[in-house]
């Protein structure tokens, strides 16, 4: 069966070859990585619940398929890794189902196997008639001297951004939990969503590759910002891990993400 599933640590890699494929995704069930699978025509689509998390946002884009009638499943987070998708399909306990897939036989308590199978034996590939949602970056006003950013995801980030602080939606876990390229610029801080830890502390592995960088890195809780949403986590999160390279700034857990943007702006 595996075969027959296509396997991707990232909705941000989703090409041509998805097309009219069930797919095994390691990125997180909002609306952002469902709107990558839904133009991609996807047939159906498994991915990560990130511990389901603040106004349901780990979860919120599974059930946004159902609308356009895809079929799409997310794992706990306790089950899988976030960010790889072989551990998503071969790991996954299914938490949450659409009603497209749900009519199709999967359930909460599948494994992502189970549920693969039965999307692969009764889904037809969905229309490709999909409205328009994009992400955002939007500038933080600040009394600093340092730009600050909130990204819907990490995969906004640009070269300009060197040296800046960015507050993304992304989760830190690595792609297939290997270093990657997901942040190829230098950036003052980063922070991101804890998407609830989950398996083997999956979410915070970014932290200590970036430690290695000399980049001051946290995560908020899940709980607490809207995973996806870069402005959420400026606005609502509460630190729940931090680097290295932060502490060294001062930066703790349980300080808002708002007081460390403060306290970062002013640095040298």
């Amino acid at each position: 069966m595996d075969d027959d599933v296509l396997v991707v640590d990232s909705a941000t890699r989703l090409d041509a070859s998805a097309r009219g494929r069930v797919v095994a995704c390691g990125s997180h069930g909002g609306l952002f990585p469902a709107w990558l699978a839904a133009k991609a025509c996807v047939r159906g689509v498994i991915l990560h619940d990130a511990g389901i998390g603040r106004h349901s946002s780990g979860i919120s884009g599974v059930l946004w398929l159902g609308g356009l009638g895809i079929a799409a499943c997310a794992v706990d987070y306790r089950s899988a890794c976030i960010g790889d998708g072989r551990d998503v399909l071969q790991a996954g306990v299914v938490s949450t189902v659409n009603e497209a897939a749900a009519a199709r036989g999967c359930l909460p308590g599948h494994s992502a196997r189970q549920a693969a199978q039965c999307l692969l034996e009764s889904t037809e590939p969905a229309a490709c008639d999909v409205p328009e949602i994009g992400e955002t970056r939007r500038a933080i006003r600040n009394s600093g001297h340092r730009a600050v950013w909130a990204l819907d995801s990490v995969s906004l980030v640009k070269g300009e951004d060197a040296r800046s602080i960015v507050l993304t939606g992304s989760h830190a876990g690595l792609l297939a939990g290997r270093p990657d390229h997901m942040l190829p610029v230098d950036v003052f801080a980063a922070f991101f969503n804890d998407s609830g830890g989950g398996k083997d502390d999956a979410g915070f592995r970014r932290l200590p590759v970036l430690d290695a960088r000399g980049v001051a890195a946290g995560t908020v809780s899940h709980l607490t910002a809207r995973i996806g949403d870069g402005l959420s986590t400026y606005e609502t999160g509460v630190l729940s891990r931090v680097n290295q390279a932060a502490a060294r700034l001062d930066i703790k857990v349980g300080m808002s993400a708002r007081e460390a943007v403060a306290r970062l702006v002013g640095l040298g």
